[in-house]
């Protein structure tokens, strides 16, 4: 089971989180350059989620760079921000 936290940019209370740019700023922190161009990684990505944009953590970024993932849950936690988990199964086919 693969499972990711989607961060939205609104607190537990309803309100909209400022600056309004905070997920674009954490997410480059993990992003690396390729011809000049800002490549977002795939363990900490901005990415629209039901018509918002939200911060996407794949929870391997745990285990591939804890510093950054303790970071961005404790900016997470200290900011009330509004966190779901979803997890994706999949399937394997058994037999043909």
């Amino acid at each position: 089971m693969h499972c990711k936290y989607i961060i939205e940019g609104v607190t537990e209370a309803g309100r909209k989180f400022r600056p309004s740019d905070w997920i674009d700023r954490i997410a480059s922190m993990a992003a690396s350059y390729d011809k000049q161009r800002l490549v977002y990684s795939d363990l900490l990505h901005p990415e629209l989620y039901e018509g918002q944009k939200c911060l996407i953590i794949d929870m391997e970024l745990e285990i591939k760079n804890p510093g950054m993932f303790q970071y961005v849950m404790n900016f997470v936690k200290s900011n009330k921000l509004k966190m779901t988990e979803v997890c994706d199964i999949t399937e394997q086919k058994i037999g043909s």
